[in-house]
């Protein structure tokens, strides 16, 4: 039974982030890592339903895109589970299995829809010269990739 006059319930946030001292900074090679467990886990997912909607035909063609479901499965639906992962656990599976988060870079707090979606779009132009917006996260002092420079965001070790 609800009491009408109990106070609501607000999720539990963290209202002391860490300060810049206090963080470590993901690297180059765990964020490499993450990237591959997600990107297989991504396949697990999409591979079963390219094959359903398009059958092994779907290895016989050499369309660059088979078709709208293919858009949808591949493309679409990956970028909004990783959106929605990064901006309600701050990360990914395969960041969290390896204990790394997506923050501000300002607050070391988590990050909002917008931030989450600018970063995902700026991992098109960290790729377009040659992948050295990625790379970049190898030479950078706060270890930021073009994608995270522009959304404002850092990869920590998690806490």
């Amino acid at each position: 039974m609800n009491n009408p006059y109990s106070p609501t319930k607000a999720p539990v946030v963290d209202t002391n982030p860490p300060k810049e001292a206090e963080v470590e900074y993901a690297g180059f090679w765990i964020r490499v890592a993450a990237s591959i467990i997600d990107s297989v886990l991504v396949g697990i997912v999409t591979a079963p339903l390219l094959l359903w909607v398009y059958g092994f035909a779907y290895f016989d063609t050499d369309k660059l895109i088979r078709g709208p479901a293919e858009v949808l499965i591949s493309y679409v639906l990956p970028a909004i589970a990783i959106v929605i992962f990064w901006v309600a656990r701050s990360a990914t599976p395969g960041k969290m299995l390896l204990s790394i988060k997506i923050v501000d870079a300002d607050t070391f707090g988590p990050i909002g829809t917008g931030k989450a979606i600018g970063r995902y779009l700026g991992y098109f132009l960290s790729t377009i010269p040659l992948c050295l917006g990625l790379f970049w996260v190898g030479w950078n002092a706060r270890k930021q990739g073009w994608h995270d420079m522009l959304a404002g965001t850092v990869v920590i070790q998690g806490r």
